[in-house]
């Protein structure tokens, strides 16, 4: 049995199976979304790089934020198009892994630069004087990596350890590769032992960021109650952060209830929408929030616009 399994070098994807009367609509609707997507975060990013006014910390974490949304979308969006297209739906072992470190990575780095810009904020509106010199251009640039490297390196050694596991099955009922779900194809439970040790540890990492995000907007809170100018400040800058956290918790809520209490009995559809939301609702969503609710991206936008269509 251990050499057949070993012998495993593809996937085969069932979360299309439901979708062949319908794939023409399908193949549009999605091939439109992934367009739009581009468009507003390529949009918001290119308009923070170009205006040297918008050179600023809190406008750098968005652009950072933006671009993880497009690092997302493309390790999922060009394949679910390839396979909409496809009569088989199958994915390589390798490709499968990539796509589970693609996946993993960038829902850990959305935490961290969420809990990055809560930090800027605290500072911005808490310790307004030490602003410039505890938000200094070395220390952001050093958050960011953080925020980027950190996540690709812990979700890489998940996916390491995932690919030292032998498996019995070769069907992922799902559209896309996850980390979980390979290790749930592990023909014995004490392979996924070290696994689950570590995945436990990257829990306990990422909750300790989102107890940090809370304390941070609840001393933000504490300290707009007094304050005209801060309650001013919080609801121009903090709204946008608080709306795309929401979002995050929400999705991830979706998918932590489907990773412990998946059923057979679900419908496909619903399946399908669990795994796909946190890579459509959040990159489409978030860079609208941030270009219409932050005055000087909205101002910058605008006048791009006018310009092209005089």
């Amino acid at each position: 049995m251990m050499d057949n399994v070993s012998e495993i070098r593809m996937f085969f994807l069932s979360g299309l199976n439901e979708t062949n009367n319908h794939r023409f609509t399908l193949v549009l609707l999605t091939l439109l979304c992934y367009c739009v997507i581009l468009m507003v975060n390529v949009s918001v990013i290119v308009t923070i790089i170009m205006d040297k006014n918008l050179h600023e910390p809190m406008y750098i974490l968005v652009c950072a934020f933006c671009m993880n949304g497009l690092y997302g979308t493309t390790g999922f969006y060009p394949k679910l198009l390839w396979d909409l297209l496809s009569p088989v739906h199958v994915i390589s072992y390798s490709g499968c892994l990539v796509q589970a470190q693609v996946g993993g990575s960038y829902g850990a780095s959305e935490l961290s630069i969420l809990a990055v810009m809560a930090y800027d904020r605290y500072v911005a509106i808490c310790r307004p004087l030490e602003y410039h010199s505890v938000m200094s251009k070395q220390r952001l640039i050093m958050l960011i990596c953080y925020s980027w490297m950190t996540p690709f390196c812990v979700m890489g050694i998940n996916v390491f350890l995932t690919s030292r596991l032998k498996l019995c099955s070769p069907n992922i009922a799902k559209l896309l590769c996850l980390n979980w779900m390979i290790v749930k194809l592990a023909c014995f439970p004490a392979q996924t032992r070290v696994n689950g040790i570590v995945v436990y540890m990257n829990i306990i990492i990422y909750l300790i960021h989102a107890l940090f995000i809370i304390l941070s907007y609840m001393n933000l809170i504490k300290a707009c109650t007094n304050s005209i100018e801060n309650r001013a400040k919080f609801m121009q800058t903090c709204v946008p952060q608080l709306s795309s956290l929401l979002i995050f918790l929400v999705t991830m809520l979706f998918e932590i209830m489907m990773m412990h209490f998946d059923s057979k009995d679900l419908p496909q559809a619903y399946k399908n929408f669990v795994a796909i939301e946190t890579i459509v609702i959040s990159p489409l969503i978030n860079p609208i929030i941030y270009g219409f609710k932050l005055t000087k991206i909205r101002k910058k936008l605008m006048v791009v616009l006018t310009l092209k269509y005089k």
